[in-house]
Parts: structure tokens; C-alpha cells; sequence
């Protein structure tokens, strides 16, 4: 979800305040690209080595439903969660269980993403290096998120939403992710307008999202989801991995290069929108031209672009 701050004055007032400029982009364009670095660090990794993140194992049409209707209920759920909490105004409970969520996602990507890093460097591949290293790379976020300026709480909203996105990218099978991201832009429409996640940004005379740090990030005069920038990047994951899987790289990267350029056209309409709006989903209209560049690229484009270089050299 993406929304502006609000403030006392008028709702007109509030809308009017913000106008779009590029540079909007560039929190968007810093997560993915850093989710991307992320990604090739594990590109020469089998896919089957992933851990498992839904609870229907395999690619079949019925698990890939499955698997989208579990990650939108979960979603949902923890929205309604945070909402009745912040209805009580159990702050230090909301804290605490924003704490151990993005502490245990933290450990969970420096563990995996560090076991991946050490095995090129054969000296310091060991568990006491790999545990040690990833309890201070938690700790330093922790403090990131929770204890220093704005500007670093940002930073490392950014730099977790990239990389958790392209883990997820990375677990699951394409046909599973695409369907997803499906569901929940069409379930980000809804919990922004009907449900738990509109009421949020409204409760508390919309500040309700300022009492979910960590979970969202402010760049000048919006606030945006930590999940907006942790979809994105599956997104681009889930297409780079099984593109290049087909294809190798660099030409199975093209697919992902036109699902980034289909996010960021998403954006820029979602960002007029919400100057007239205030407050718009952020995942539709990303995801839809995000998935449509990407998956036309990589199934119509792709297989020209290959035979005509098989061509070539024949």
C-alpha cells in the first residue's frame, strides 16, 4: 500500500501536497536492484535446494492455488492482527511481535544468503563463521530498524524487502509465484479500500502506519508497505530464476530487465493515482505490467531471440 502522511489540515489540502517526480522511483528501483545482486549470488544454486516457504510442496495447478489462497490468508491475517492491536493501543505488543518477526526474517536471509557467499570463500566456510556472522548482521539490522535515524530504518526496509523478495523468488516454482502475486494484487485492493489495511492508515488520525516501523518505510511525502517492496522483487526473482534456468545467462536475464521496466510503469501510474487518491494499493497495477512484460518477453520473445542466434551460427 502506498499512502501520504496525514496530517490535521483538510483532505484537499493533504492530496494536493503531493506530486510526483521520478526520483519516487528510486526507493523501488534500490530494492529491487539489491534483491537482483542477492539473486546472483545464488544463481548457479539448484532451486531444489530452497527451503521450503508453503505448505504444498510441487508445481501442479491445485498446489500452486493452494499455495496463492494460504500466502493471501496469511497476509490477511496478520493485517487484522495488527489492526485490532492498534484499535487497543498495545503498542509495546505491536512492537514486540514487529521485533521478533523482522529479527527472525533477518536471521533467516543473513543464514541463507551467507551460507551461499562462504561457500566461495572455502577458508571461512564453517558453521561457527556462518552463525556468528548472521547474529551480527541481525544485530546491526535490529538496531537499523529499531534504534537508529529514519534514514537508516529506510535503508534497511529497502535493502530486507529485496532481498526476502528474491528468496521467495528463489523457493518457489514460477506457476506458484505468478498466481500469488495474482491473488494478492487483487486482495490489495480490497484490505485498502474494505479492509484491515486502509483502516490501519486511517486509525490513530492516519498514524497508524508510523506505529508499524519496520514494516513500512517514508520517503518524503509517502509512506510505502515493506510487503510492496518484498513482491516486487519476487516478482523479478521468480522470472530471472526460471529464465535463466531455460536459457542461460545473459539472455535469460531480458525477461527480468522487462518485468523491472513493467514495475516501475505500474508505479508511475500508482503514484498519480495517489495524488488524487492520498492513499492506493501498491502491488495491481506493478505486478500486472511487471508480470505481463516479463512472462510475454520470456515466452514469445525469448524463443525467437534464441533460434535466430542458433540460426546465426549454423
Amino acid at each position: 500500500m502506498t499512502q501520504q502522511p496525514t496530517t490535521q489540515q483538510p483532505q484537499t489540502t493533504q492530496v494536493d501536497r503531493f506530486k510526483f517526480e521520478v526520483i519516487y522511483l528510486g526507493p523501488i528501483l534500490a530494492s529491487i536492484l539489491f534483491g537482483l545482486a542477492c539473486a546472483y549470488l545464488i544463481l548457479p544454486e539448484p532451486q531444489s535446494s530452497a527451503p521450503p516457504v508453503t505448505p504444498i510442496s510441487g508445481s501442479s495447478p491445485s498446489a500452486s492455488v493452494g499455495n496463492a489462497v494460504y500466502f493471501v490468508i496469511l497476509v490477511a491475517v496478520a493485517a487484522v492482527i495488527m489492526y485490532l492491536l492498534l484499535l487497543r493501543r498495545s503498542h509495546r505488543v505491536i512492537k514486540g511481535l514487529i521485533v521478533v518477526a523482522m529479527t527472525a526474517a533477518s536471521m533467516l536471509l543473513s543464514l541463507f544468503y551467507l551460507d551461499v557467499l562462504l561457500g566461495y570463500v572455502p577458508a571461512l566456510n564453517n558453521l561457527i563463521v556462518l552463525v556468528a556472522l548472521s547474529l551480527v548482521i541481525t544485530a546491526l539490522f535490529d538496531l537499523a530498524i529499531f534504534k537508529f535515524g529514519s534514514v537508516t530504518r529506510n535503508v534497511a526496509v529497502v535493502g530486507v524487502g529485496g532481498a526476502l523478495g528474491v528468496f521467495f523468488g528463489f523457493a518457489l516454482p514460477l506457476w506458484s509465484a505468478i498466481l500469488i502475486l495474482a491473488f494478492l494484487a487483487v486482495y490489495d485492493v480490497f484490505a485498502v479500500y474494505k479492509g484491515p489495511i486502509g483502516k490501519i492508515a486511517e486509525s490513530q488520525d492516519g498514524k497508524g502506519l508510523e506505529q508499524l516501523q519496520g514494516l513500512s518505510y517514508s520517503f518524503r511525502d509517502i509512506d510505502m508497505g515493506l510487503g510492496d517492496l518484498v513482491f516486487y522483487s519476487m516478482l523479478t526473482g521468480s522470472i530471472l530464476f526460471f529464465f535463466n534456468s531455460s536459457y542461460g545467462f545473459p539472455l535469460g536475464f531480458l525477461p527480468c530487465l522487462l518485468s523491472v521496466v513493467g514495475i516501475l510503469a505500474g508505479s508511475v501510474i500508482t503514484f498519480f493515482m495517489l495524488e488524487r487518491r492520498g492513499i492506493f494499493p501498491g502491488l495491481p497495477f506493478p505486478i500486472a505490467l511487471g508480470l505481463a512484460a516479463g512472462l510475454i518477453t520470456g515466452f514469445f520473445v525469448l524463443p525467437i531471440l534464441h533460434a535466430s542466434l542458433i540460426l546465426s551460427f549454423l
